[in-house]
């Protein structure tokens, strides 16, 4: 982008504000209609199965769009390309809304997530192009911010809008914001527009990512409902990521304009900061979307104070990012990630020891200290992922980054709710064996269920299922919290300094 003075203060803080809501309705969206599955699948005469393909349709279609924003901000510069993504996804939203039947609400929802890709990596490069070097940091923190509340709000504000209101309103509320921001956006940065280049288009290496990426997500998204590779749709779209993703990296290797930079792997602390963010986002995700839904099925939790249990990990997050941006240069950014995964390390410690006893105060506070380990994720990281890189690739860094966090995002979640069956089922095995007509306390609890004129045999059968799930949830936290102190060596090879170029 062209070098122009900063922006005053005030507009400084329209602009972030404007590019925030973008990016986190973008965000919102991959979560908000999570919790509506069941009310939209009953209206438009379809089952919660087929229903979930609301969702798996924007993430698919979201994850393909992601790795080509680099290529179109080239093709067509940064700003035009953010409002005309932002643009679109209003459009979308209010087709998602006005969706008659099933069909066009998944065919609204897959344009819905290719529109939306290049939304969040664009507010990332749009914010440090325009801001000073001495506030860069500053400007990740903001991103960062409106990052974490997304996945956080989402299943809330779905929650109500669907109770109180009709589930188009999840998508019609993105209309107004949608439109205002690109306008906004458009009427500020019209005149900063980066420079544009038209390279031919790969459409070789354009197939391959469609492809391959498409079986990856579908893979990812339908792996545990179908049984993973006992069923042969599985294999079948497992050999189809193979052998495309393979064929895509050889041939963008040697392609002269490919639609992905795969060169920005030769920067070590790119290579690093990368891998780092994918690999704790895909930990973060899995063992904190076990939690509620063990709150739910097994603790008798609602879909809303489920959500509000796991909410709490965005109030340090909020709070304490902006303390974190805009003292970065003055820190390690390698400490800072380290006392980062620590502290994740003993948040998932903490809940690995949670019982069916708990209630929602106790079971909300570690999400607390969670919260706090986040502020030091996202932002330092971002730093060092940028730290050896030029401006004219931070849209290219971003948009392959955030397609590597969602891939890990989507990984995490699989093995998480896999691990959580099939380890439960494992333990039930485990205690139903202590359960037989040897047993003291077995034996009193029937005598007790008898007396009572209640089913022994279901209800004993219930309480052992809770606690097979429970130790299982248990199992998977402690798990996430090993993973993470792993994590601490990865961090350590990224190389000084960090500031250089984005955040300095």
């Amino acid at each position: 982008m062209n070098q122009h003075e900063p922006f005053p203060t005030p507009l400084l803080a329209v602009l972030t504000l404007f590019l925030a809501l973008a990016t986190f309705m973008q965000v919102l969206d991959t979560t908000i209609a999570n919790v509506s599955i069941p009310t939209i699948a009953g209206d438009l005469g379809v089952t919660p199965t087929q229903g979930t393909w609301v969702i798996t349709a924007f993430a698919v279609s979201n994850a393909i769009a992601m790795p080509l924003t680099g290529w179109l901000a080239k093709r067509f510069g940064e700003v035009r390309l953010f409002v005309f993504s932002t643009g679109l996804f209003s459009l979308t939203s209010m087709l998602c809304g006005m969706a008659p039947n099933y069909q066009m609400l998944i065919f609204g929802r897959v344009l819905q997530g290719a529109v939306a890709a290049p939304m969040m990596p664009l507010s990332q490069s749009l914010l440090l192009s325009n801001y000073p070097k001495h506030k860069k940091g500053l400007a990740l923190a903001f991103w960062s911010m409106t990052a974490t509340l997304g996945p956080i709000a989402g299943p809330l504000l779905g929650g109500y809008i669907t109770d109180n209101f009709d589930w188009p309103w999840i998508f019609y509320i993105n209309v107004p914001i949608g439109l205002l921001s690109a306008f906004i956006v458009w009427e500020m940065l019209k005149d900063r527009e980066t420079d544009v280049a038209k390279f031919p288009i790969d459409y070789i290496g354009l197939a391959l990512l469609i492809v391959g990426v498409g079986s990856l997500q579908i893979m990812l998204d339908k792996g545990n409902e179908l049984d993973w590779f006992s069923s042969p749709t599985i294999i079948i779209l497992c050999i189809i990521t193979v052998i495309s993703i393979s064929f895509f990296i050889v041939w963008e290797l040697f392609n002269k304009h490919p639609v992905i930079d795969l060169s920005l792997f030769t920067s070590r602390n790119f290579t690093i900061g990368a891998i780092s963010l994918s690999l704790g986002y895909t930990i973060f995700l899995g063992g904190g979307v076990v939690f509620p839904l063990w709150l739910q099925t097994e603790l008798g939790y609602t879909a809303f104070w489920a959500g509000f249990a796991s909410a709490t990990v965005g109030i340090f997050a909020f709070l304490l990012s902006p303390l974190v941006g805009s003292n970065m240069h003055r820190l390690n950014l390698r400490v800072l990630i380290t006392f980062s995964f620590i502290l994740f390390g003993i948040s998932y410690y903490w809940m690995a020891n949670f019982t069916t006893e708990i209630d929602l105060f106790h079971a909300s506070v570690p999400r607390l200290l969670m919260g706090a380990a986040m502020s030091m994720f996202f932002v330092p990281l971002t730093a060092i992922i940028l730290s050896e890189l030029d401006e004219a690739h931070t849209a290219s860094a971003m948009g392959l980054v955030n397609f590597l966090r969602i891939l890990g995002g989507g990984l995490g979640t699989s093995i998480a709710v896999t691990l959580w069956e099939r380890w439960g089922h494992y333990h039930h095995a485990i205690i139903s064996e202590q359960v037989t007509m040897f047993s003291h306390t077995a034996q009193t609890a029937v005598s007790s269920l008898h007396h009572a004129a209640l089913p022994a045999l279901p209800i004993i059968d219930q309480l052992i299922t809770q606690q097979a799930m429970t130790r299982s949830n248990d199992d998977i936290l402690l798990l996430s919290s090993y993973a993470f102190a792993g994590l601490i060596i990865l961090i350590w090879m990224a190389k000084p300094p960090f500031m250089s170029h984005h955040a300095k």
